[in-house]
């Protein structure tokens, strides 16, 4: 005695079948290969790449500081950390933070802020609080080995070659009287003793 299952009913069932089955699959992500990784079977691909505390990036930087007589440029080396900022504005910050070295002396005023720094066709627009001439120590050495510590240091980016300095937004005309800063200035390497 056979059963006799009506055509219809039978197409349909195989339909519904066929739904289950594809169903299933895609719940349980067989047959997805596109969202497979190499070697997604080995135990290192199994654990994320995350940490508590990610790793902060550091960046090689050379600093231009003055010497005990403020008569040369001497270059510091010194891993910093980058972050967010960039590459300009972690040397000026670098800069702040005065030298490493007791044979060196401080070329930028304690309690000077950057405000901004960008690159504008080869030009360094470097923003400083009013710091930076309201406490500088005066002098044309001392303004020499603060100017040129900063072109200079910022120069040795790619894609820097002059620094043109603004306070407080606005440009400045000299820092302390003897170096013309109306116009982006070029870096004086001939200040520069490699030691």
């Amino acid at each position: 005695m056979f059963l006799t299952i009506p055509r219809k009913r039978l197409i349909a069932y195989g339909l519904i079948v066929t739904f289950l089955v594809s169903l299933a699959l895609s719940l349980t992500g067989c047959g997805r290969f596109t969202d497979r990784k190499p070697n997604a079977g080995t135990p290192d691909a199994a654990k994320p790449d995350i940490s508590a505390q990610p790793e902060e990036s550091k960046v090689k930087v050379t600093l231009y500081f003055g010497d005990r007589q403020a008569m040369y440029l001497v270059p510091e080396e010194r891993e910093a950390a980058k972050g967010a900022k960039s590459l300009e504005e972690v040397i000026v910050s670098e800069l702040i933070k005065g030298p490493e070295s007791a044979d060196l002396t401080r070329s930028v005023p304690e309690g000077t802020r950057l405000l901004s720094v960008s690159v504008v066709e080869n030009v360094a627009y470097a923003n400083f609080s009013k710091e930076l001439q309201t406490k500088h120590w005066g002098g044309s050495a001392g303004e020499t080995m603060t100017v040129y510590s900063i072109v200079n240091s910022l120069a040795k980016v790619d894609g820097v070659d002059k620094v043109q300095f603004l306070l407080e937004g606005e440009p400045m005309e000299s820092l302390a009287g003897h170096i013309d800063m109306t116009g982006p200035v070029a870096p004086r390497w001939d200040l520069v003793n490699e030691g």
